[in-house]
């Protein structure tokens, strides 16, 4: 009876020495018993897409805000340092060419008015266990005629704050999410 293997210790045990030799190796660039793989040539990648983005028209236009991905615009340094992007061409007489990119969001009401609609939504970064930095949350804001705006931060808690990161000029916009 005393020479019995607790075979659920040894399976651990055994795994923790696997993970920590990958781990070793993986730090060191490898074991040094294989050569290092030789890089893609330049010529095998693809080639990026052309045409218009999604949402958008070839001349630049938003059709549809709700498919905008982030990058299809220009990216801009704002207030205080902050980058964003604007993306789309502004409506006539828009209310969107005062704003600047790191404004808060009631300097952006006090600018633009109040918004046919808004809400918010988590990111991805709020479910990282122990991160307080901002953009856990977006707020966003619609304008009938106008586009939208996406402010990213504010304090734990509050979702309807934060800073102007993103201006989507989309002079078809309905005006709600």
């Amino acid at each position: 009876m005393g020479n019995r293997i607790n075979s659920p210790a040894v399976l651990w045990a055994v795994t923790a020495v696997v993970a920590l030799a990958t781990a070793g190796c993986a730090s060191r660039g490898g074991s040094g018993s294989q050569p290092a793989a030789a890089p893609a040539p330049a010529a095998a990648a693809p080639a990026a897409p052309s045409g218009p983005k999604a949402g958008m028209d070839a001349r630049g236009n938003v059709t549809d805000s709700s498919k905008v991905e982030a990058g299809s615009g220009r990216t801009v340094k704002g207030l205080n340092g902050y980058e964003g992007e604007i993306t789309g061409n502004p409506a006539r007489n828009s209310k969107f060419t005062r704003l600047q990119i790191g404004m808060s969001a009631k300097q952006v009401t006090d600018l633009a008015g109040p918004p046919t609609d808004q809400g918010a939504y988590v990111t991805g970064k709020a479910f990282i266990p122990f991160y307080f930095g901002s953009d856990r949350h977006r707020f966003e804001m619609t304008y009938k005629g106008q586009g939208r705006l996406i402010f990213a931060g504010g304090g734990m808690g509050e979702y309807t704050g934060g800073n102007l990161i993103w201006i989507i000029h989309n002079a078809n916009e309905s005006g709600y999410r």
